[in-house]
């Protein structure tokens, strides 16, 4: 592979982002030639539409060219920073970073029985089509994840989750390459440390390693969850034995497209905000205090909390100040109307925050990952 660069021309230059930095012409390396963009507009490679520049961005098909990647990055004195379809990030400034794009593709069938599939996905498959693409084989267990916008290589990251179901349920192993060293990676679901929204790549991996490839453990039997209240009232009473997996993907991309405005639409990154986890305890006391607050069992003596109610009893629904806002619909969504940036985004996140914990005394954390603050 030979690393090529080419500087773009930017209107300013930013202060993180100075345009008098001149790494070598190139690099060679083994085996294509890649090229590395400097000074690169970010806006258009994040949902919200957020202004923001990287020092540099590689866009790379093939995984094996990652190690020779992060050597780059070294020698540059760059960190290396991982980006998928930039679905679920707020950039509060711009990256002084190598911008890693891995655009692989391929999906493999590793083991196939009367039972299950295992499958080995490519980091760069859209997830959403990875969903239609499981569902017209009659592979099972993902149609509660349809219309989840980003790649395979990023689902992992925040064991993404919708309609009573997770990721953790049908992954088995995650592949990497590690950014400080090029070495190759496999984690089991048990080493990722799942969790609500969360595993060990937003934690003591994040930006430490880049996903390249997930395998997945899907059923042959149409068993469904339609537990889910969403799911439950689309259909009415019906029992999950009477409902197809095509029912259940059509019934969660109808009520996804009718609550969730789309981000080419209305700039955004679906729900900012995780439902908060609290003690029995403490949801007794707030239901009593707030009737009609809903809650939902998380095990463990646990109870899920829905954040979207409570921003909205905090008044914050259809909040707009200049070009950031609360959308008019779901309150859970944060909207990037024109001009925004990052840092109102973050502005307007903690002031909600801080006003839900002000009514009722719960601590709301954010789902996005940031950079550039």
């Amino acid at each position: 592979m030979r690393l090529l660069t080419r500087t773009m021309e930017a209107p300013t230059a930013s202060p993180r982002c100075s345009t008098s930095w001149n790494p070598p012409a190139r690099v060679y390396c083994k085996r294509s030639v890649v090229k590395v963009l400097l000074n690169e507009s970010l806006k258009g490679s994040n949902t919200l539409s957020l202004p923001a520049r990287a020092k540099a961005l590689v866009e790379l098909e093939n995984a094996g060219d990652l190690p020779e990647a992060c050597e780059w990055a070294s020698h540059q004195g760059l960190e290396l920073v991982p980006l998928g379809q930039g679905s679920n990030i707020v950039l509060a400034g711009d990256i002084d970073a190598l911008v890693v794009r891995l655009v692989n593709r391929g999906i493999d069938v590793l083991e196939d029985s009367d039972s299950s599939v295992l499958l080995r996905i490519a980091a760069g498959e859209d997830w959403h089509s990875l969903v239609g693409w499981t569902l017209s084989r009659n592979y099972f267990g993902l149609e509660n994840l349809a219309l989840i916008p980003g790649t395979a290589g990023a689902a992992p990251v925040q064991n993404i989750g919708a309609y009573g179901v997770e990721l953790q349920s049908c992954l088995e192993r995650v592949y990497a390459t590690e950014i400080a060293t090029g070495k190759r990676l496999v984690l089991s679901r048990a080493e990722c440390d799942f969790s609500y929204r969360d595993s060990i790549f937003k934690a003591s991996l994040r930006d430490k390693v880049v996903i390249t490839a997930i395998e997945l453990r899907l059923s042959r039997h149409s068993t469904v969850n339609i537990e889910y209240p969403a799911l439950a009232s689309h259909f009415q009473g019906r029992v999950a034995r009477n409902v197809t997996p095509a029912e259940v993907f059509d019934a969660v991309v109808g009520i996804r497209r009718a609550r969730l405005p789309a981000p080419s639409s209305y700039p955004n990154v679906g729900s900012f905000f995780k439902n908060p986890v609290v003690s029995e305890g403490d949801a007794a006391r707030l239901a009593g205090a707030f009737p009609g607050l809903p809650q939902f069992q998380s095990g463990q003596g646990k109870v899920k909390l829905a954040a979207a109610w409570l921003i909205e009893h905090c008044g914050w629904k259809g909040f707009r100040e200049g070009e950031i806002g609360v959308h008019p619909e779901h309150a859970l969504v944060l909207v990037n109307y024109g001009s925004g940036t990052g840092q109102s985004v973050l502005s307007l996140a903690g002031r909600i925050a801080r006003s839900v914990e002000d009514m009722f005394g719960i601590e709301l954390d954010i789902e996005p990952r940031v950079y550039g603050a």
